[in-house]
């Protein structure tokens, strides 16, 4: 059995689906807290757990988040199935000539699309990978459509660096930091956290652009190799379109509802709105969730041209966050248990105790990555991790931006190994985890060593 065959094999024997792995991460979080913490009142222990529990689960401030990364998710897929994007994806397709071709075609838009959106990379990539497999099926060009499919995937690899991820994002927001830590860490602590961490530091940072830069043409020229020793494989494709509502018999406010003026008009309104609203943060490469997600909501609605398009797109955008909906309370109240618990406090201990300044990026790196297997989110992930990590960085004097980026590649870099975001993906090309599996492997494991050399030079 090769090393594909037996990860596909593990996956599907031993890793439950996405909600029930957060299930059992609630009662294993749940019982190491029983065993290694102690209560800080009269109360029975189990039952302080159960409040501390709750008190995450329904944390308002995480609640604006999980709806602020569903927002984006959507918003994003919504602009992929406009007609401009739309356009744009057929004249790409024209220059498919062979797989190592239409990999560099498929990969290289993919990862800087995902540099703007991961939901929207996630949609582009899919869609474009399966015009590439129809325009080499329509013209009889031999390709390997797998190595296609996970050229789509893999903006997955780098958006949490990009201006989507939840991390970067969230610490740029005035106060997020000290919210986070309020129940974490001791006074002393809270007081040498910044109000926020500005995006200027962190995914505009001279680091993080040289790394993305470095990855985009290591991952393109990966690709293009790959393409020339992979072997041709068989594609047999419908057409795939958006379906979009037909204008027939259109009487009084229904024709509103189709209105190009009247979409074009409010779209623009929206985006005037976010200009004056957001301009001088903008200067000043400071995004932030509602910053991004107002700009998306406008420029989706202009690019739809009506209403009615563009709610047709969310109705089939909107399964997406199924799993974040869901989920993200779940990850909310295991962080509150590790909070109110002082479980959080223990473990940064312990990364402290065997790292130094120049190790703990690296240790964050890894410890990321592994995480991301079980909780499949940068969102979930950042709000159970991310209080160690600047727990720990504040500690041993590591930069918190580079604390904060060292989880974020650690994060990304293992989705092309976690299947549960390549599902939109396997739905939309029609093909099988374990056709892809293989490349993005590779995809993995050469990214691995691109960012673990930057973590230890820039």
């Amino acid at each position: 059995m090769g090393p594909t065959k037996l990860i596909e094999t593990l996956f599907k024997k031993y890793l439950p689906s996405p909600f029930t792995i957060a299930v059992l991460l609630t009662l294993l979080t749940m019982a190491l807290a029983l065993v290694f913490t102690t209560g800080t009142t009269e109360k029975n222990h189990f039952f302080e757990i159960l409040t501390y529990w709750e008190s995450g689960v329904w944390n308002n401030g995480l609640l604006v988040f999980a709806y602020q990364m569903m927002l984006i998710l959507v918003l994003g897929h919504v602009l992929v199935l406009s007609r401009p994007i739309e356009k744009l994806i057929a004249k790409i397709t024209q220059y498919v000539q062979d797989t190592s071709t239409a990999a560099v075609i498929v990969i290289l838009p993919t990862l800087l699309v995902a540099f703007f959106n991961w939901g929207l990379a996630l949609i582009f990539g899919a869609i474009l990978a399966r015009k590439v497999g129809e325009h080499a099926q329509a013209h009889n060009i031999p390709m390997n459509y797998p190595l296609i499919g996970a050229c789509g995937y893999a903006g997955l690899m780098v958006w949490h660096g990009g201006i989507s991820g939840s991390a970067p994002l969230k610490v740029a927001e005035s106060g997020h930091l000290k919210e986070l830590m309020a129940t974490v860490s001791d006074p002393g602590v809270l007081a040498m956290l910044p109000d926020s961490i500005s995006t200027s530091t962190t995914i505009f940072g001279f680091g993080n652009i040289v790394l993305f830069s470095v990855v985009v043409l290591v991952m393109t020229m990966l690709s293009y190799f790959l393409g020339k020793k992979s072997n041709p494989s068989s594609i047999k494709l419908d057409t795939y379109q958006f379906k979009r509502s037909a204008k027939t018999d259109l009487v009084g406010a229904e024709k509103l509802e189709y209105s190009k003026i009247a979409s074009i008009s409010f779209g623009i309104l929206v985006l005037m709105g976010f200009a004056v609203q957001y301009l001088p943060a903008l200067r000043q490469l400071n995004i932030t969730p509602n910053m991004l997600n107002f700009f998306m909501f406008g420029l989706a609605i202009v690019l739809h041209g009506s209403f009615k398009s563009f709610l047709n797109a969310v109705e089939e955008a909107i399964g997406d966050v199924s799993g974040i909906l869901i989920q993200f309370p779940l990850y909310f109240g295991i962080m509150g248990i590790m909070a109110g618990s002082g479980m959080i406090n223990q473990i940064s201990d312990f990364f402290v105790a065997i790292s130094n300044e120049t190790t703990l990026p690296v240790f964050t790196f890894f410890s990321a990555g592994l995480v991301n297997i079980f909780v499949p989110s940068g969102g979930g992930q950042w709000a159970v991790q991310g209080p160690l990590v600047l727990e720990s960085a504040l500690q041993l004097g590591v930069p918190l931006p580079k604390a904060v980026l060292a989880l974020v590649y650690g994060d990304q870099i293992t989705n092309m190994l976690q299947p549960f975001w390549a599902l939109p993906l396997l739905g939309i090309t029609k093909l099988k985890a374990k056709e892809i599996l293989p490349y993005t492997l590779i995809f993995m494991l050469v990214g691995m060593v691109v960012y673990i050399a930057g973590l230890l030079m820039l």
